[in-house]
């Protein structure tokens, strides 16, 4: 058994979702009760987080943003109901609810032609709703190009040499011949937009945005040569257009996020900032953790993605910073006892230690979160 905590100063759960079973309120619930049938009049409290993909919304409305709805453009174009939080004058904008692999038809990919024109049209609805600065998680697309749909919501214009709108989507660059920034909306000037992501790739070559993220997106090895010289073209048309900035965030960390929407969000003067330290700031983190004696923290798969910018990793070092006990949650568990350690995680507790049949995991991951909360129970808290 583990050396007891101070539960009296309660339990602060702060876990992200587990990917196709249980949404991360819903793994916050199920900690709580698993918790609570072990200690009855346990504090807790839960502060459901993400870390800029999908989910982010969802995790702000948890904190007490408002949730607002407005029909956008969809990746392939056709019209979805996609929502952002709004509290007071911050927005929280996920580009995934308009742009992400979510809005597509169930085994339908469009690595070429899927645009990021709706994530434009929620960056301005948030304007509209009084939005001073703008938090914009990125994440999980369905898109490659470049953040041009986004920008031309916005008022950016992209024509071919016949001064016709370029087509659609990444492979749609191809066509570029000129590029005119200049009717962006006049609003942006004024507000802070942070580009919240996970990671930090540049927008072409080996490690870019088509070679790392378009074959999850359905691009063919093809595909993902056209993809990279259409962006790299994209970035080559801007410059001449708006001077070596343009050139320069191409290669910036950050810019090949989501199929390069990172680059087209520099290019609106956005900060590029680790997507689970903006999320903890937005959420007020930092008061809840002075209020926890131990932190539940999770995901549903904790592997080497997870030490590199995913939400349990941002929640443990923050934590132990303050000195906190840190213990995890998760349905699979990929990294040994001293990568958790080094990351600031003292214990995790996978749904497999409960019941080894993968298959009942994700499909009973409610049910079985909760018999893993009273083992963290008795052996922190009891």
């Amino acid at each position: 058994m583990a050396d007891a905590v101070d539960g009296a100063r309660g339990v602060l759960i702060a876990a992200d979702k587990f990917k196709g079973s249980l949404t991360a309120v819903q793994v916050a619930e199920r900690v709580t009760a698993g918790l609570r049938r072990v200690v009855p009049d346990l504090a807790v409290e839960a502060l459901p987080v993400a870390d800029g993909g999908d989910g982010t919304v969802d995790a702000a409305v948890a904190a007490g943003f408002e949730r607002r709805e407005v029909r956008v453009a969809g990746p392939l174009g056709h019209e979805v109901t996609a929502a952002f939080a709004l509290r007071g004058d911050t927005a929280v904008v996920e580009m995934a609810e308009a742009s992400g692999l979510q809005r597509l038809p169930a085994g339908v990919f469009a690595p070429l032609t899927a645009s990021t024109y709706g994530s434009g049209e929620l960056l301005r609805a948030a304007l509209d709703a009084g939005a001073r600065t703008i938090v914009f998680g990125v994440g999980g697309s369905a898109t490659t190009d470049g953040g041009a749909g986004m920008l031309s919501a916005l008022g950016a214009r992209f024509l071919t040499a016949d001064g016709e709108p370029v087509p659609p989507g990444g492979g749609g660059l191809g066509e570029l011949a000129s590029a005119d920034l200049s009717g962006l909306d006049a609003r942006l000037s004024s507000v802070e937009l942070v580009l919240a992501s996970d990671v930090d790739n540049p927008l072409t070559g080996p490690k870019g945005a088509p070679a790392v993220y378009g074959p999850q997106k359905g691009a063919s090895p093809d595909d993902v040569a056209t993809l990279d010289a259409a962006l790299g073209h994209f970035a080559k048309v801007l410059e001449e257009a708006v001077g070596p900035r343009a050139g320069e965030y191409a290669g910036a960390p950050g810019a090949g996020a989501a199929g390069g929407i990172g680059y087209g969000a520099m290019l609106l003067g956005a900060r590029f900032r680790p997507g689970i330290e903006v999320m903890l700031d937005v959420l007020g983190f930092a008061p809840a953790l002075e209020r926890a004696g131990l932190v539940i923290t999770g995901e549903g798969s904790l592997d080497e993605q997870t030490l590199h910018g995913k939400a349990p990793a941002g929640v443990a070092a923050a934590a132990r910073a303050a000195g906190k006990e840190v213990v995890a949650v998760c349905g699979r568990l990929a990294l040994r006892p001293e990568a958790l350690g080094r990351a600031g995680i003292r214990r995790a507790y996978p749904l497999t230690e409960v019941e080894p049949d993968v298959a009942k995991c994700i499909a009973e991951a409610g049910p079985i979160l909760e018999r893993v909360a009273e083992r963290i129970a008795r052996d922190y808290l009891a």
